[in-house]
């Protein structure tokens, strides 16, 4: 099927899928799960007319008619008394076709994230995955179809960042919502820009996790351990500059590095495994790299850093490494600096609030932030100072769908999942009433 176009629904733009292993081996082991050919300019162009043409159809619908769909909508405007008993009121219309780009560290969450809320408020979504997990969206696809949404009305294209470019630049499409690193985002953004287009970014990250010595230790622990090792680390939102205060650290250090260590590595799809494979060999190499510079600029390794085979043999050639805690770190070292997007912990002694907020904001990161501590008023007043799109108390990595997501400063702007969602994907039109005669100047 190489070089080929196939079509699996006439919803869906799907390119040269030809699966070459069993669904056991979706670990990242080197296997080559199938083949994607990237669509150029004559695909994008097809996929986005048959959105727009299906979107025609699905914005005339009733609110309750998607909603039967998408089992959710919270579409509504606002009615405003003017003088004289007239009035004016306010509607969300849809905006039309919008794109959505999405990364490859949650590739069917973050197509769900993007694409309910804006077929709910009456778009149309052209969807370009990872070209490293490209299966995914497609399967999303067929989710939709036989929920009944019309053909066309959700298409997925594959391809890398020629793909994205012709989406982006794309006259039909009126937003783009992109997930994935801040130099990829800051081109997405400039593209769009020259067509006047709606963005959405939401991007790297840096967070800082606050740990004061009146916590709950073990909760701590356990918080800190989702900040940073939660899907091998690769999130964008971990807590990855985990402060300590220092009057605490000797016993925190002990409590992290004992669980860290037993964490089981091997097969995801194995109930046991709490930490898959690294996505890439080239990414396991980079984030291996970062353990490297950070012991060459003084950071103490207390375990793991290293790559690890599995004993399941079928894992062999997968890209494993194991789970790292980093003390004796400073906030000018690289690993504290630089997003690892890997399963690699910075630990950081601090004695004041005031002191650990300083640190923590000086970044040019904004996504996420936590606070462990049992004094309530510390709690609310240091996530009010912490300069990031969220803030966790006495947890860490808890994002349901219903609470917005979204960073601060370089992280990104608008916001995915939660009600608000709904104005990042639809348009206000304000319809002004009179009713009575026209009070004119002429």
């Amino acid at each position: 099927m190489i070089g080929c176009t196939t079509w699996l629904h006439p919803y869906v733009f799907y390119l040269g899928a030809q699966p070459a292993c069993k669904p056991a081996n979706l670990v990242c082991v080197g296997r080559i799960l199938c083949q994607m050919v990237p669509c150029g300019a004559e695909e994008v162009d097809e996929a986005i007319k048959s959105a727009h043409a299906a979107y025609l159809q699905w914005r005339k619908m009733a609110g309750m008619e998607r909603a039967r769909v998408i089992c959710v909508l919270f579409i509504k405007g606002q009615h405003i008394q003017l003088p004289g008993g007239s009035f004016a009121y306010t509607r969300r219309e849809p905006l039309g076709v919008c794109v959505g780009i999405g990364a490859w560290n949650y590739p069917f969450q973050i197509a769900s994230w993007k694409s309910a809320p804006a077929l709910a408020c009456g778009n149309a979504m052209v969807f370009k995955p990872s070209p490293m997990t490209p299966v995914t969206a497609v399967i999303l696809a067929e989710i939709y179809k036989e929920a009944g949404v019309p053909d066309g009305l959700f298409c997925v294209v594959q391809g890398g960042a020629d793909t994205g470019t012709l989406l982006c630049q794309h006259p039909k499409v009126a937003k783009v919502s992109f997930t994935g690193s801040v130099p990829t985002g800051k081109k997405v953004m400039e593209m769009s820009a020259k067509g006047v287009k709606q963005v959405t970014l939401e991007l790297g990250g840096k967070s800082p996790l606050l740990i004061f010595k009146d916590c709950e230790l073990e909760n701590a622990v356990k918080g800190a351990l989702m900040a940073n090792f939660l899907t091998q680390g690769e999130v964008c939102c971990n807590g990855t500059r985990v402060y300590v205060q220092r009057e605490i650290m000797p016993q925190f250090l002990e409590k992290v590095v004992k669980r860290t260590k037993a964490i089981p590595v091997g097969d995801p799809l194995l109930d046991g495994t709490r930490m898959g494979a690294l996505i890439s060999k080239p990414h396991l190499e980079k984030v291996l790299g970062f353990v490297s510079q950070a012991k060459k600029e003084g950071a103490k390794v207390l375990c793991g850093g290293e790559p690890i085979v599995p004993s399941d043999p079928n894992l062999k050639g997968g890209y494993f490494m194991a789970p790292c805690v980093l003390d004796n770190c400073r906030d000018d070292m690289t690993c504290v600096k630089e997003e690892i997007f890997g399963p690699v912990m910075s630990v950081l002694p601090f004695d004041t609030e005031e002191e650990v907020i300083g640190r923590a904001n000086n970044t040019t990161f904004g996504l996420a932030s936590g606070v462990f501590t049992r004094d309530i008023s510390r709690a609310h007043r240091v996530a009010e100072n912490l300069e990031a799109g969220t803030c966790f108390i006495n947890n860490y990595n808890i994002s349901p769908v219903e609470v917005p997501f979204g960073g601060y400063k370089m992280s990104g702007f608008g916001r995915e999942n939660g009600q608000v969602t709904i104005e990042y994907y639809s348009q206000l039109k304000t319809v002004v009433v009179e009713m009575g005669d026209v009070d004119s100047l002429f």
